[in-house]
Order: structure tokens, then sequence, then C-alpha cells
């Protein structure tokens, strides 16, 4: 079985086999063999290529892990006392983006003053200044120009008057794809705040959030281990590493200078290890409260995280998720699992969407 598998992920370097016609949606994922991360093959020069597990025209990528005996099972053992909390930012946070990007601008306006004032608002964001998800059409391969199962994507404003009509080359790997399936299943949060803030003698985090700190996967399990989690395949995993508690503390010359510094976070880090572990685990997505889910900027030399998670993988990345309340609601409850509801923004050829996420327990 473990060869056949093998074979049918080393299709993608061969197109015209037939196994690269692999339909994802044959494959019951909730217990296929997946095979480990060191056996899937390498794109060119980079190691742990998954274009063939799913199969060659897949537009889900780890998302096919969350069948409908994944989300019924998680349901069942989160859903107990009836409490929900939001995951998301409000869009107007931050006023002053990172990473250059677009400041939300949210327009109340009243259309017609004669008519008792009826109002609308006109909404004008970048769909990733804030709460996100990061989507396979947002980073590619840098050094080859592609993207998840080796697509080429088109640019710019494109009509789409027919709905019946859609070019699938516009449509290919969009967050549309997710928006329609839902990422619904078993979260789980690691909140390494108060995991090493517990840890330290001066009761304090022992690293600033808002400047260059690589997290390894030693701090990862030793921090499941003390919450008593056992990670399911299947799993989004949420780590909550400290941005917008920080944000909140800051005084508001400390948030405006964020936009004009150079970007340095805290988060993941950029090693075989961390490939390992998340490929393994068999995690269908991955969210933190960080601007990037990844240390930043990476070591030099050393590829973007994103290109292994979204191009080779096609796993969801989240990134400015609110994680205050559910940092709360996991403490009083004794309780770091729960069940994950996230509805994109059902954007056709989107790279990125807002996730409308929420968790419940």
């Amino acid at each position: 079985m473990a060869a056949r598998r093998l074979k049918t992920i080393v299709s993608h370097l061969n197109p015209t086999s037939a196994s690269s016609h692999l339909d994802a949606t044959s494959v019951d994922w909730t217990t296929a063999e997946i095979p480990s991360y060191d056996l899937l093959p390498a794109f060119k020069n980079f190691p742990g290529c998954a274009w063939g597990v799913w199969g060659a025209e897949d537009q889900l990528g780890t998302v096919n892990l969350l069948t409908d005996e994944v989300v019924k099972a998680a349901a069942r053992e989160n859903i107990k006392i009836g409490k929900s909390v939001s995951l998301n930012w409000p869009l107007n946070f931050p006023e002053k983006p990172v990473f250059d990007r677009k400041t939300p601008e949210v327009n109340m306006k009243i259309r017609h003053p004669q008519e008792y004032g009826i109002r609308d608002d006109e909404i004008h964001i970048n769909t990733q200044s804030g709460t996100q998800w990061d989507g396979m059409r947002h980073f590619p391969i840098l050094e080859h120009g592609v993207f998840y199962n080796n697509s080429t994507l088109p640019i710019g404003i494109l009509p789409l008057p027919n709905p019946h009509q859609v070019d699938p080359a516009h449509a290919r790997i969009g967050i549309q794809n997710w928006a329609t399936h839902g990422i619904c299943g078993r979260g789980v949060l690691l909140d390494l705040v108060s995991y090493q803030t517990s840890l330290s003698p001066s009761n304090t985090l022992p690293y600033d959030p808002w400047t260059t700190h690589p997290i390894g996967v030693n701090e990862l399990e030793a921090c499941a281990k003390d919450y008593g989690i056992k990670f399911h395949r299947g799993d989004i995993l949420i780590l909550r590493v400290g941005f917008i508690k920080k944000y909140y503390e800051a005084s508001e010359a400390e948030r405006a200078a964020l936009q004009n510094r150079t970007e340095t976070f805290a988060g993941i880090e950029q090693s075989e290890a961390m490939k390992r572990f998340l490929w393994d685990n068999h995690f269908a997505a991955i969210a933190s409260d960080q601007p990037s889910l990844e240390s930043w900027p990476p070591p030099e030399g050393t590829p973007h995280m994103h290109q292994t998670i979204l191009s080779l993988w096609g796993m969801p990345i989240g990134e400015f998720f609110d994680l205050e309340k559910l940092s709360e609601l996991c403490a009083e409850t004794g309780r770091y699992t729960f069940f994950f509801s996230s509805w994109p923004l059902n954007i056709i050829g989107g790279c990125a969407s807002p996730p409308n996420a929420a968790a419940y327990f």
C-alpha cells in the first residue's frame, strides 16, 4: 500500500502517468494512508512536496483531511457547554498595517438623507491587513514562480459577468474552494504565552512577540504535553504567541510605529524538524496571532516556510487571529481543544480572506 501511495505522490514528476489523475474525492481521508514527510518527493531543490497526495487537479490541499467523519467527531467531542468565542479581530485593526498593506477603510455613508437617513457601509481592505487565511495563491515557490500543484496564475482585475462561465485558470486554487468547503473541525490551542510565562521566574514572557524569535518543535510539544493535548489527524493547530496581547498593552505611539519600522516578529522556526512536525501530525490548517506565522524575517539563506506550507502542501495559514478571549475560555474550562468553524469569503480566484472564525465549547 505504501509503495502504491508513493507512486501516486511522485506522479507529478511524470504528467503522463495515469496515477497523476487521482481523484481525491474518491478517497476517504479519514483513515487513508498518508506518507510521512520523509517519504514525500522533492520539487526541484525543495523537499517535502505533497502535490501528488490529493491528486493532480486538487483544489483543497490539507483541507481534504476535514472529512464528514472528522467534522462529526470534532463536534461530538468538543461542543459540550454551548459557549462560543470569535477569533476575528475587527476589520479596523491594525489601523496601520504591516508589510506595506493598505489601511482598512470603513466608509459609513448616508445614501438618501431625504429618506430617513438610509445608510450603507463601503469597506475597502487588503484581505491580509488583519485577521486572515493565507490561501494557495498568496505565496509561490519564489525561485521557480509556481504555486500549489505546479500552478501559474493570472493577475489583475478580471470580470466575471456569467457565473456559469468562469475561466478555470482564474478560479484555480482560489480561496473560493475553502470557502465552499469550510475549514471546520477540531481546533487545538497551544497557548505559548501562558505556558512560557508560567515557566519564567519573573512571570514574564521570555521573548518579545514584536522581534524575531524562532519557536521550535520542542517548545510546541512541551506546551501540548503540559495541556494534555494529543493531536488528531485533521486538527486545526492554533498558536498564541503574543502579538495581539502586546498590541492591546502598547501605547498609541508604539502601535503607530509598527508600520514604518523593519518587520520583525516571533513565529515558528524554518527547519526540517518543524516541517516534519506539521506534516506528520497531519494538521488540516495552522494559525497564530502573529502578522507572520513564521519567525520573521527568516535567517539569511533559509527559505520561507510559507513556500512549503502553502505551495507544496496547500495548507491554510492563519495570521492575526485574535486569541485573547479564546485563551481565557480555555483556561476557565481547562480544555484546550474545541470545535473550530471558519467560512472564508467566497472570492473566486482569491489569494486570501478574513476567516470568519469561531471556537465552540
